[in-house]
């Protein structure tokens, strides 16, 4: 079964039948966990199911169905145990702030194509500034308890390149390219922020070459690429594919290295005829070979991200373990299954959504 990324805030972890799962009296009819006496419900894990299925795959079994609620349920538990602490902390997100990224979410589309978006994530405006305001109030929490925390010196940076010397040591030319692709035919796996998608050669040449038209007149590549581009791996990311040894470039089709090697960084392509697309490119930069030095800025820059990612992702595990173990929670669903050796309950696989929900 293959699934997706989602929108709500996500803390890898294994399945814990966390404090408080002693065996309890029965909960009101739906309640699937409590976090402090706060109920996480079936239906808003069903919400967040929904969106995590691929309409292309087949459906998944019971056992994988009860699987992923069981994993949705317990980053709901953590989602619980951060509200809390916002409040404690007097962090939640003020109705302002929910407003300004309300507006900002909105600001790409129609009204139309606005409405259409919630509908076809089955949400509302009112379910959708609930989540903004939880996704806001949880990152306050993170920033003030593990990113403020975190400090990234010289001494660090410096025994990290020692140590990885090697890693930055470029073997051959790199280019770091970014595409706009659009292609023929409908692609249900799509998510530009237009949720535009040609559907056949004329409509795809059509699209192709307006396009190039506004980056022709000064458009944002990235700003296009999201809006428009039809890959759903790069789309998102404003088309960046990141950097792109030679050697690579030699495994694709000739006319995209041919059109890669004749741009100057900074410089776009026109629209590239492909067997079975049309796209356009930029390249971001290109690195020549050869061993990269601690003076160089970008090497600093890209060190201190990377130790500070790790220092991250450390911190906030244990920020929330701790957080964790001083909740009370109770974990209903989790019981069942254990109590049943997993054959209960019956879960009701709810049909996939088309996209996932609002960031």
């Amino acid at each position: 079964m293959k699934i997706r990324g989602r929108g709500i805030f996500l803390l890898a972890a294994a399945l814990t039948v966390a404090s408080g799962c002693q065996k309890q009296s029965q909960p009101a009819e739906g309640v699937w966990a409590t976090v402090d006496g706060k109920d996480i419900t079936r239906t808003q894990v069903d919400k967040y199911y929904r969106t995590q299925l691929n309409p292309d795959a087949p459906q998944p079994s019971q056992d994988e169905a009860l699987s992923l609620q069981l994993n949705i349920l317990d980053e709901l538990i953590n989602n619980q145990i951060l509200l809390q602490q916002a409040k404690k902390l007097g962090l939640e997100a003020a109705d302002g702030e929910v407003e300004d990224k309300f507006t900002e979410f909105k600001s790409p589309y129609t009204e139309d194509e606005f409405q259409r978006q919630l509908k076809a994530r089955g949400y509302t405006v009112d379910d959708l500034r609930s989540d903004i305001r939880q996704q806001l109030s949880i990152q306050k929490v993170i920033n003030r308890e593990v990113v403020a925390k975190i400090a990234v010196t010289d001494q660090d940076v410096q025994d990290f390149y020692n140590q990885n010397r090697a890693q930055f040591n470029v073997t051959e030319p790199q280019y770091r390219i970014a595409q706009i692709v659009v292609t023929p035919h409908k692609d249900p796996g799509l998510r530009n922020r237009k949720n535009d998608d040609a559907t056949t050669d004329a409509e795809a040449r059509r699209k192709a070459a307006a396009l190039e038209q506004q980056l022709s007149t000064g458009a944002d590549f990235s700003q296009v690429a999201m809006d428009y581009s039809e890959d759903p791996a790069s789309a998102g990311s404003g088309g960046d594919l990141g950097y792109v040894p030679e050697s690579s470039l030699s495994q694709s089709d000739p006319a995209l290295k041919k059109e890669v090697l004749s741009l100057k960084p900074g410089q776009i392509s026109g629209v590239i005829v492909l067997r079975d697309s049309y796209r356009i490119l930029k390249l971001v930069s290109k690195e020549a070979p050869g061993q990269r030095e601690l003076s160089d800025p970008s090497v600093q820059q890209s060190i201190r991200d990377n130790i500070r990612n790790r220092k991250e992702q450390l911190l906030r595990a244990a920020y929330l373990a701790v957080a964790r173990s001083n909740a009370k929670i109770t974990n209903f669903l989790a019981q069942q299954v254990v109590e049943s050796a997993g054959k209960l309950p019956v879960v009701v696989t709810p049909k996939a959504a088309s996209d996932a929900p609002p960031k």
